[in-house]
């Protein structure tokens, strides 16, 4: 693996509108995991410039607060129609540093811009409500309000559309941003930032700090942050959560998954198993709501996995910016954990229908490759079956039932997304009703919510009682108040101090 470090450039904060320097001294890799080796470094903040990121923010705040709904609508939708327009510029970045194919990037921006739009139309989401008359001459109304500033930690999965999931309903709601993003793939944040500033948003409202743990423990501990937005793993979302909540933030932390999608013996093999190939092979299976596991009521595990198999000779793994369907996984060390589970798998006499290790690719042999993989009856008891794995290995288990299927996704830790395929509308409509997960697709093997819905699992998944975006999103970034109002009339006379009697 090569590394020029004194010849790369680094990628800095960006603090009040413009680049910061880091004057850290700390640097970390960013690698283009197609090639293998490292293109640039990432600063990595100390406390003087987390500090120097918040008190960006803080001193915006008050006047984006007390900025007209109008003139916040307009800029949001210059920002819209910037993103819409130098999309492509912006997949390119998530392609060099994330590793994902161009078309896969650009579905993410679009997913994201979805957000974008519902941010747009947020006076509506933001109105308060108004009694006349509680007690005789008084009224009371709510007003809702942004907190202040606000933290968001992304992940390295979804560099553009997770800080999008937060960062335009929390500035279009009145507050001022602090988003620190994964230290892998890190200069989508800051693209991110400069276009919105171009569209018109004052120095100061959105800020990107870079960094490790020392930024995220930064923010998660300053006093002049409100809240904290995170999603990531389940240990560290856990992490989060705690320490947040520990340090009087409101905190929505979005964690894990090990999402399952149950096949019941009349589901259309054909649309499972593209279904199957899409959830599971997307995106490198780097992401919270891949299917990881296919759960077939038998007899149609032995049709499905060939179905299965004959779609996954036709896929081919490459660098992002060729003719591929899939590209590297992030990091080396993430590729090698990834690959370790399917000798975990194999050890605990899983099935290794197709093997993703050493494929041929379309790419630099230095990239960190790991093929779409098929595990078939995997105990589940296994590592293999019951951790997150977060890559492109697709397990099957076969049970005999629907209620066994049913007992088997609900006595798991996660609850983030699910899955079942079937021709019964009466087993849909059971099994919405049944499952203990937070998203459901009924023959949609990924159910992501659109914008003006919310996204948010159970159980593991999710750590504080806010999910992200849709309605969910407004209420975390915006507090209320009630105020109880009494305008004297001239027919008012004297005094009484007894209690008000209605």
């Amino acid at each position: 693996m090569t590394d020029t470090t004194e010849k790369q450039p680094i990628v800095q904060h960006w603090v009040d509108g413009a680049e910061y320097v880091s004057a850290s001294g700390r640097t970390a890799p960013v690698y283009d995991p197609a090639l293998g080796i490292a293109t640039k470094q990432v600063a990595l903040a100390d406390q003087a410039e987390i500090d120097a990121a918040v008190a960006s923010a803080k001193a915006a705040f008050p006047g984006w607060r007390d900025t007209s709904i109008t003139k916040r609508q307009q800029v949001l939708f210059t920002f819209r129609e910037l993103l819409a327009s130098r999309k492509a510029e912006l997949a390119e970045i998530l392609t060099s540093e994330h590793g994902k194919v161009l078309s896969d990037a650009m579905g993410e921006i679009t997913r994201g811009l979805e957000v974008v739009e519902l941010a747009t139309g947020f006076p509506h989401l933001i109105k308060g409500e108004y009694s006349e008359n509680v007690s005789t001459g008084v009224d009371v109304y709510s007003l809702r309000q942004p907190l202040g500033v606000v933290g968001v930690i992304s992940p390295f999965n979804f560099p553009a559309m997770v800080p999008m999931w937060f960062f335009p309903i929390a500035i279009a709601a009145g507050n001022s941003v602090v988003l620190k993003p994964s230290e892998k793939d890190p200069s989508a944040a800051n693209w991110l930032a400069a276009l919105f500033t171009e569209a018109g948003l004052p120095d100061g409202v959105i800020n990107v700090l870079h960094g490790d743990k020392v930024a995220v423990d930064g923010l998660l501990e300053h006093p002049d942050v409100k809240s904290i937005s995170f999603v990531g793993s389940t240990p560290i979302a856990q992490y989060i959560y705690e320490t947040a909540a520990k340090n009087g933030k409101r905190v929505q932390a979005l964690g894990g998954a090990k999402n399952h999608m149950l096949v019941l013996p009349d589901a259309d093999l054909d649309l499972t198993a593209d279904a199957a190939i899409n959830a599971g092979f997307g995106s490198a299976g780097e992401r919270c709501m891949a299917i990881s596991v296919v759960v077939a009521v038998e007899p149609v595990a032995d049709e499905l996995i060939e179905k299965i198999t004959q779609r996954m000779k036709g896929l081919k793994t490459g660098d992002g910016r060729r003719n591929c369907d899939m590209g590297p996984l992030v990091t080396e060390a993430h590729r090698d954990k990834v690959a370790g589970y399917i000798d975990i798998a194999a050890t605990d006499g899983a099935t290794v229908v197709v093997d993703g290790r050493g494929i041929e690719v379309d790419g630099a042999a230095e990239g960190f490759w790991l093929g779409p993989t098929l595990l078939d009856n995997v105990p589940v008891t296994s590592r293999a079956y019951t951790e997150e794995i977060f890559g492109p290995v697709l397990s099957v288990v076969r049970v005999s039932s629907y209620e066994e299927g049913v007992a088997l996704i609900n006595n798991g830790a996660f609850g983030n997304g699910t899955a079942i395929f079937t021709n019964d509308g009466g087993a849909a409509r059971r099994f919405q009703n049944e499952i203990e997960v937070g998203m459901i697709g009924i023959n949609v093997p990924i159910p992501v919510p659109v914008a003006y819905y919310s996204f948010g699992g159970f159980k593991d998944s999710i750590f504080g009682s806010n999910k992200a975006y849709g309605v969910h999103g407004f209420d975390f970034f915006t507090r209320e108040k009630a105020v109880t109002s009494r305008w004297l009339d001239p027919s008012h006379g004297g005094i009484n101090l007894g209690f008000p009697q209605n």
